[in-house]
């Protein structure tokens, strides 16, 4: 079971999980139009130290928790892995959007 990125990163990207994965296989994009980030779920070896440095939290444990953005991330990682990575925002940089909160 891989951790899932969700709709709640979908136009904040503030890819502070992408330092602490010890794996690399946390990847930004573009989704609709907005920044997102994606976690390929071939590669996550579901350590959790992602989830934690997600301000908004927008990362779930499993594909159970999120089943429709499990398929966006598994979908999207292949053409996600090849961009390049981007700038962390500060985990203190308010939310884009109104309906994301920080924790």
């Amino acid at each position: 079971m891989a951790y899932v990125i969700t709709d709640k990163c979908l136009g904040e990207q503030y890819a502070q999980c992408v330092s602490a994965c010890p794996v690399e296989c946390i990847y930004p994009g573009d989704h609709k139009g907005e920044p997102f980030m994606v976690i390929d779920p071939e590669l996550c070896i579901n350590c959790g130290a992602c989830m934690p440095q997600c301000p908004v939290l927008a990362i779930v444990e499993n594909e159970e928790a999120s089943p429709e953005w499990a398929e966006v991330n598994k979908a999207e990682s292949p053409a996600y892995k090849a961009n390049a990575k981007v700038e962390p925002r500060p985990a203190n940089d308010p939310p884009r959007k109104p309906e994301h909160k920080l924790q």
